[in-house]
């Protein structure tokens, strides 16, 4: 029987590289992202059907819990069984913490935190019942060091390492895995946002001199969602080519 793997926000970047990574590795694909348009002219499900997985894409608000419970419940009618969960939804909204508004505070937080409490929770009680899965959330060095003027996004990154822990020690007694991977600065839509002088002074800082891509990430996914990662739990992997050493 086929495993299935959900990645929230998965229409383009990182996610998108996780699900046709998976694929590769055997998985079947429900996508997740907040709209349907964010699939338009998209070629993840194209890519992932053309390595013979089945895929379907599951519209939802992850931060909305009833949201939530309505794609986990209509993709285990769909595929049988939901055996890796990643929690990749994120989104930034930066600015320094005197002039942050409270609402700026709460979006982030709820999209990039309460999201991955939703799915935690709900796909956590069908892997308890399967007696088995993988669980895996995109973390980052902001949750691991603090980021100047991301107060909100270094928030909810460093609730993500805490959670992730706590879900180990919860689920682990039932054949379950719970890990986070942590990248540093990813080429990607997010950071392709930066000026040139910004990503200057960040290379500065990393010992590997580039950016990494969406696919280095994937990769170290992959690992933690195969057997291969039976014996690893609660850990946090940081992928950010030595940045803080």
């Amino acid at each position: 029987m086929s495993k299935t793997a959900l990645i929230t926000g998965s229409a383009r970047g990182i996610g998108a590289a996780i699900a046709i990574r998976l694929a590769k590795d055997g998985y079947d694909i429900a996508l997740n992202d907040i709209s349907e348009s964010m699939f338009e002219n998209n070629e993840t499900v194209e890519a992932i059907k053309a390595l013979g997985r089945q895929c379907e894409i599951f519209v939802a608000d992850v931060s909305d819990h009833s949201q939530c419970e309505k794609i986990v419940k209509d993709i285990k009618a769909r595929f049988g069984s939901i055996d890796c969960l990643v929690n990749n939804a994120g989104i930034t909204r930066d600015g320094l913490a005197a002039r942050m508004p409270e609402e700026q505070y709460d979006l982030v937080i709820a999209v990039n935190q309460k999201s991955v409490f939703n799915m935690m929770k709900l796909v956590g009680s069908v892997m308890l019942r399967q007696k088995s899965g993988k669980i895996i959330s995109l973390a980052s060095v902001a949750g691991l060091y603090g980021n100047p003027g991301q107060i909100n996004y270094s928030a909810s990154k460093g609730a993500i390492i805490a959670m992730t822990k706590t879900m180990a020690k919860e689920l682990g007694s039932r054949g379950i895995t719970v890990n986070a991977v942590a990248p540093g600065f990813i080429k990607t839509p997010m950071t392709d946002k930066l000026t040139d002088e910004q990503r200057e002074k960040m290379l500065e800082l990393i010992a590997m001199k580039r950016y990494g891509l969406p696919e280095e990430i994937a990769g170290v996914v992959s690992f933690l969602a195969s057997d291969d990662s039976s014996y690893v739990t609660g850990q946090v992997i940081e992928i950010s080519g030595g940045l803080m050493m």
